[in-house]
């Protein structure tokens, strides 16, 4: 198979310039989740000269693609995100929307455009068994909250992640493997996990009165900012688990200096390493919100969605990254033990009814997520990675796809079936009213 492999690696460095072209283009025109559409648009373009048959998700942006070896055997899913961040001050944003490819997702389509290329050459599938379904998928960054909510509460979303999304809507039937390549600081690693979230909008319902005269008012601003020195005091029920995060915003806290807020919103997430810690943290959160509306007099209205769930790294999957990685970077070069990450992503989401992976090529020395992030090393970041990809599936399905089937024996995954996690997943989910008033003088309040 040693031809096999440096035949994928040619067809991919052949078209390297195809590639580094599509990574300039997506830097240059970023966009953010469930707003993909030119970026769904080009990589579609791409996709249909090659020959494939593209199944767009249609209302929103994302498709996948099948191709199949003609021989029996296990189905590989691999990803690839579309979406930017929004960090207004970076001097190579979008000046009109603050999009950024701070996360260098644009980096995965580019080597998705390789990766797709090569397995379209002639002899590529040769002595490999099973099928490989490509996703360009949307919206993994977890931004903009009340837009995806909104878009929940028309119907066309059911999740705010793309590949939950996805999930949802039954393009991962069939699915028995997830793999996706992401970028990095220095060579390649992997890790063992990562944590999942709940995201969360919660929004305080009080009394406008003019500032001259408060207590004609029911200050909003306050009874969130009660809630979040409460759910402060509640990090300490959780001080022996350095897994759990919460870190909320306000997103809207009043209109005018002079007028007492009447409405006053904050944004979150709370973040744990499986899904009943979520669960749990999520509950004593909710409560301590509603008791402080309460203690206000205020209303209080919850919208809870899943965000992610917790990331699980197949070991096996690992191993054969290490593996192909040999071909590709110094041994030195290479960990596939990373520690778990408190990070979240909806890859999470995938491991939880399938053995699943992420990998990370080095492409920058500078922290993503900022102000400061460019990619300094494009070829590694998209080249290489499109190489690994296409080493990483002719590992899995060569001999028979001998590797895929010995992944797919020893899983071990949280749910046996997509339906059974996403029946967990609805535990998580609460919108409504948290906080109410009887005429009576007693308080309804409903938390979880």
């Amino acid at each position: 198979m040693e031809k096999q492999y440096q035949l994928l690696f040619d067809a991919i460095e052949n078209c390297k310039d195809t590639i580094l072209e599509a990574e300039r283009y997506i830097w240059q025109h970023p966009e953010v989740g469930y707003r993909e559409w030119n970026t769904h648009a080009f990589m579609k373009e791409h996709f249909t000269s090659l020959g494939y048959e593209v199944h767009e998700a249609g209302d929103i942006p994302g498709f996948y693609a099948d191709i199949d070896t003609g021989r029996e055997g296990p189905k590989l899913g691999i990803f690839a995100e579309m979406d930017a961040l929004l960090i207004p001050d970076h001097p190579e944003c979008d000046k009109e929307t603050g999009a950024v490819h701070a996360c260098a997702h644009h980096c995965q389509c580019a080597a998705m455009i390789g990766l797709a290329t090569a397995l379209k050459t002639e002899g590529a599938l040769d002595g490999l068994s099973g099928s490989i379904r490509l996703f360009v998928v949307p919206a993994e960054e977890g931004i903009e909250l009340s837009y995806r909510l909104d878009l929940i509460k028309k119907g066309v979303l059911h999740f705010i992640g793309g590949k939950q999304e996805f999930m949802w809507r039954g393009y991962l039937d069939g699915v028995d493997i997830g793999m996706m390549v992401h970028t990095g600081s220095k060579g390649l690693f992997c890790e063992v996990g990562g944590n999942g979230f709940v995201c969360k909008k919660q929004t305080f319902v009080g009394k406008a009165s003019h500032g001259a005269a408060p207590s004609g008012g029911l200050n909003a601003l306050y009874a969130a900012t009660n809630a979040l020195s409460a759910a402060n005091a509640v990090r300490e029920q959780f001080s022996g688990d350095n897994r759990f995060r919460f870190h909320p915003i306000i997103t809207k806290g009043g209109e005018a200096v002079n007028v007492i807020p009447a409405e006053v919103v904050v944004e979150s997430f709370v973040r744990g390493g499986n899904m009943q810690q979520v669960l749990k943290a999520n509950e004593r959160i909710n409560r301590a919100f509603a008791g402080s509306a309460a203690a206000l007099g205020c209303r209080l209205i919850i919208e809870d969605q899943i965000g992610a769930a917790p990331r699980i790294e197949d070991k096996n999957l690992r191993l054969a990254f290490k593996e192909v990685g040999k071909l590709l970077f110094n041994e030195d070069e290479i960990n596939i033990e990373r520690p778990w990450t408190p990070g979240c992503t909806d890859m999470g989401d995938i491991s939880a009814v399938m053995p699943s992976v992420i990998a990370y090529v080095g492409c920058s020395s500078i922290p993503g997520h900022t102000n400061r992030f460019v990619v300094e090393d494009a070829y590694t970041a998209c080249v290489v990675n499109a190489k690994l990809q296409a080493g990483w599936i002719a590992y899995l399905l060569e001999n028979n796809a001998e590797y895929a089937k010995k992944v797919i024996a020893e899983k071990e995954v949280p749910y046996a079936s997509i339906k059974e996690y996403f029946d967990d997943a609805k535990k998580l989910s609460f919108n409504g009213d948290a906080v109410t008033y009887n005429d009576d003088g007693s308080i309804n309040i409903l938390y979880k």
